[in-house]
Formats: C-alpha cells, sequence, structure tokens
C-alpha cells in the first residue's frame, strides 16, 4: 500500500516516543509525534516502573498522529526486557511491574543454583547470567510475594501488557520472552518444568506468539484517540530485537551494538550457540526476528555517562552531553580503566564517587575532573566492545570484519571512533531511531508490506544514510591502549 503509515511506541529505560514511519513503497520516512521521561518511582522501598503513566503516553501519540498523518493503519509496541506484571482474574493490573534494577534479587542466585544449578540453567535457556533475569524475579515473587502470584491470573511482560490494554488480547511475544532464561533456547518454548522446580506456575503465561503478528485492533479510549480501527501488531517487542532488524548489514558477518543505556553487543546466527564455552563467557541466545538467533553480551552502556551526568546535576554542574564527551576527548587516553559490568555501577545514584572509588580501590589513583571520569568510561566501554569482538570471533569462527552501531550511541562520535580504533575495524554508525524503525518493519512485514528482514533491512539501507569511522592505528597512544588492555582491563573483567 502506497504511504501506509504506521505508530511505532517505543519504551526505552530512560525516555520514550512515538515514531510514525511512512512507507511509500520504496523508502521509509520518519517522524517523532511525541516524546516523555520514563521515570520509574520507588514506594515502600521497592523500585517500580510507572506503568499507567507510561501507557498513558500511547494516547498523546496517537492523537498527534491522526492530526499530522490522517491516522494509521496499525500500532506496535517495544520495551526492555525481563520484566513483567500480574493480572488478575478480572483483567486488572495487580501491582506495579518491578524495575530490573531494585534490589530484591541481590544475593539470590546463591540460594536459586541450590534449586536449578547454574551450567543446567545456561544449557536449557542459553541466558547470560545477569542478577535480574527473569527466572530470578519470578522466584524472589514466589518466595517473598506468594500472595500476589497466587491472586494472579496471567503474568506478561511488559510490552504484552500494553498489548492486552490496547487490544484486550492476551499474548506472550517470543522475543521478550526469550530475555528472561524461562524457555528453552532450542525450541523457542515454554519450559514448564524449569518453572515448576522454583514453585511457578506456567500456566500463568499467555500462548506464545511470534513477532510480527496482528493480534487485535484498538478498543476504548485508544480507539477514539486513535480516530477508528487500528490494528495492534506484536512487533519483535523486546527493543533490541527491533534495533537488530533494523541494523542495514547485507551480509552475515558483522557484529552489531545496540548502543544506549545498555550495549547489547553480538551478531545473529541461525540456532543458538549454547557450550561450555559461550557459558564461561556468559553470552546468551535471546530471540530474533524471523526466527534468528541474538547471539550477545549485555555490557553496561550509556547509563554509566547518564547517571554521571545526573550526578553532577544534583552537585549543581549541568553539563550537556556533548560536553561531557568532549571532555573525555580531551583527557589522557587510558589512565583510568574500569570493568563497566561491575556491579558497583549497577545501581542509580553517585556514579561519580563509584567510578573514582573503583578506580583507586583498583591501586589507579583516583579520577577527579569530569572529563577523567567521562574518559574512563569511554575507555573502559570501547575496551569492553574490543573483548566482545575477540570472543564473537572465536565462538562462532566468523571474521566479524565490521560493526554496526545503532540506538542513541550513534549520537556519540567519539565513542564511535574510539569504538574503531580499540576494535581495529569499521565501525558503521546509524540509524539513531534503530530501535523504532525496527518496531515498524516489524509492523511492515505484519501487514505484508515487507517479506522479512532482508527486505527490511535492503529498505534500511535505502532510507537511512550512516556515518562511517575508519579506525586510525597510527594515533598515538595506539600502543599504550592495547597495553592497558592485556596488562590490566583483562584482570579487571575476569576477576
Amino acid at each position: 500500500m502506497k504511504n501506509m503509515r504506521v505508530l511505532a511506541m517505543d519504551y526505552g529505560a530512560s525516555s520514550g516516543r512515538g515514531i510514525v514511519g511512512v512507507y511509500d513503497g520504496e523508502r521509509l520516512r520518519t517522524e517523532e509525534v511525541h516524546r516523555f521521561d520514563n521515570k520509574p518511582v520507588t514506594m515502600a522501598g521497592r523500585l517500580l516502573w510507572d506503568l499507567p503513566s507510561l501507557y498513558g503516553n500511547i494516547a498523546p501519540a496517537l492523537s498527534e498522529a491522526r492530526s499530522r498523518f490522517g491516522g494509521i493503519s496499525s500500532i506496535g509496541v517495544d520495551t526492555w526486557g525481563v520484566d513483567y506484571g500480574y493480572i488478575d482474574k478480572n483483567g486488572h493490573l495487580l501491582s506495579l511491574p518491578v524495575h530490573y534494577r531494585d534490589s530484591r534479587t541481590d544475593g539470590i542466585r546463591d540460594e536459586f543454583f541450590g534449586i536449578v544449578p547454574w551450567d543446567e540453567l545456561y544449557s536449557i535457556t542459553g541466558i547470560q547470567d545477569l542478577s535480574f533475569n527473569t527466572i530470578y524475579q519470578l522466584y524472589c515473587d514466589v518466595k517473598n510475594d506468594g500472595h500476589i502470584v497466587n491472586a494472579a491470573s496471567k503474568m506478561m511482560f511488559v510490552p504484552d501488557l500494553f498489548n492486552y490494554f490496547l487490544s484486550g488480547e492476551m499474548r506472550t511475544e517470543y522475543t521478550i520472552a526469550s530475555t528472561g532464561a524461562i524457555l528453552d533456547a532450542r525450541t523457542g518454548k515454554l519450559d514448564g518444568g524449569l518453572l515448576s522446580r522454583i514453585g511457578f506456575d506456567g500456566s500463568l503465561l499467555p500462548a506464545m506468539t511470534e513477532p510480527s503478528t496482528v493480534i487485535g485492533t484498538l478498543r476504548g479510549d485508544m480507539r477514539d484517540a486513535a480516530g477508528g480501527g487500528v490494528d495492534v501488531v506484536a512487533t519483535a517487542s523486546h527493543d533490541t530485537a527491533s534495533a537488530v532488524l533494523a541494523v542495514p548489514a547485507s551480509g552475515k558477518d558483522f557484529v552489531y551494538i545496540s548502543c544506549g543505556t545498555w550495549s547489547l553487543l553480538g551478531t545473529e546466527l541461525d540456532s543458538p550457540l549454547i557450550n561450555d564455552s559461550s557459558r564461561a563467557l556468559s553470552f546468551t541466545n535471546e530471540g530474533g526476528a524471523g526466527g534468528t538467533i541474538r547471539f550477545l553480551k549485555n555490557i553496561s552502556g550509556l547509563w554509566l555517562k547518564q547517571e554521571s551526568r545526573r550526578q553532577y546535576a544534583r552537585e549543581g554542574a549541568r553539563y550537556t552531553h556533548d560536553e561531557l564527551s568532549d571532555a573525555a576527548a580531551s583527557s589522557p587516553s587510558c589512565r583510568y580503566i574500569i570493568d563497566p559490568d561491575d556491579d558497583a555501577f549497577t545501581p542509580p545514584g553517585d556514579m561519580v564517587t563509584r567510578i573514582a572509588d573503583y578506580c583507586e580501590r583498583t591501586g589507579q589513583g583516583r579520577p577527579e575532573t569530569s572529563g577523567e571520569i567521562m574518559r574512563a568510561v569511554f575507555d573502559s566501554l570501547t575496551m569492553r566492545y574490543r573483548w566482545g569482538v575477540e570472543k564473537i570471533r572465536e565462538l562462532t569462527g566468523r571474521r566479524a570484519d565490521e560493526i554496526h552501531i545503532v540506538g542513541g550511541g550513534v549520537k556519540e562520535p567519539v565513542l564511535c571512533q574510539m569504538t574503531a580504533d580499540k576494535c581495529g575495524i569499521p565501525v558503521i554508525a546509524g540509524p539513531a531511531e534503530a530501535t523504532s524503525i525496527g518496531n515498524i518493519c516489524s509492523q511492515l512485514i505484519a501487514k505484508g508490506e515487507l517479506s522479512g528482514i532482508s527486505e527490511a533491512r535492503e529498505l534500511v539501507r535505502r532510507s537511512c544514510e550512516p556515518a562511517v569511522y575508519e579506525p586510525n592505528a597510527n594515533r598515538p597512544d595506539a600502543e599504550r591502549e592495547d597495553r592497558v588492555y592485556n596488562e590490566l582491563f583483562l584482570k579487571l573483567i575476569e576477576k
């Protein structure tokens, strides 16, 4: 259909946006119609997602899309992974979803592994061991909040909740479910036996649906805001799954970094890669569009910069993102290095002090200026990227001769150039709104306008002009950076 218009509701961990995609049969044009903050709330000592506020932002996006474009034919939602909520027997939300950065799973894994050992869990699910994995959260629910579990009729991941509120249809979309270590990675099906071992009833999850599936139509106030019947599409609803769908690669021998609050570094496989080596390196096998596997490593991303910036603002220094990036670029290379995935950097709060404390604790001295802090973040992230590329080559046997950075990191030219330099291969940066574009492409597949992944990526290549960063092997600090990587960074991440 010429000039098909669809709305992507893209929920990131710190902000959200409504973006309309207009497809003319040859190219895709996008336009942002609504943007909003995603601010979690702390209530009674628990960090929660403000789901009513987040859901409430769909109506103004629909209204603005109707005003600017005369309406849309479908809407799709994507969000962060692992988190979920419960629905009671009357179809109402029982409680706000708990934020993955909440402390309730701290220290729970040792107890959990007494029931399901880690090597067995990984051999089934192929999912990286992260403290906030859905299965650990469910174990906490059964152990500490059994009254909520017992009152539940269904349990749904966050994008599935939105789809239900929009359409009245309860489904479990595959890519989002694959993030939580509750699926058998080889079959793509829920492992009810695994859940029953921790006392959780797997039948609480609705039936599984594949991405790019029309599941219903808008109802109630949302239908009124849209101006009539609009299809609700279960997209590749994990935000990284949507972002990877929009990677403008033409072949298979590439690495992607979906860079935002998190950095998801990986490659795309036809089937899971689960063995002793991938388990030891804690690589994850998540579901992707078109039956693919996102073989990746979760790495802390711009969260380190975002939280540092918030701390500076609390102290009265209001830096722009560009100012902090420029300060990093003008500071000495590799003077301070951190493990960006150290547990100390997971919670919100004073990130600046925690980074300085880490450097001092590891015998490097104490960074004092904003430039030194930001340089430590950028150097350490890009060294982690180098490590990820090296391990993907070892595990998959692929050349991995180009890196595609998509998402918010595209707007960080300093980070992009440092990534090319540290990894020694070109970086293709763009599109910045890959998650929304992937969401839109997933809807176009559901509507029959695109045939699948290859055609979607071809559309992205025609519609977006990426920036290319070539590695500079002759930079003055190259030899020192390599030495710091081998002699310090690798030791820090192996602790």
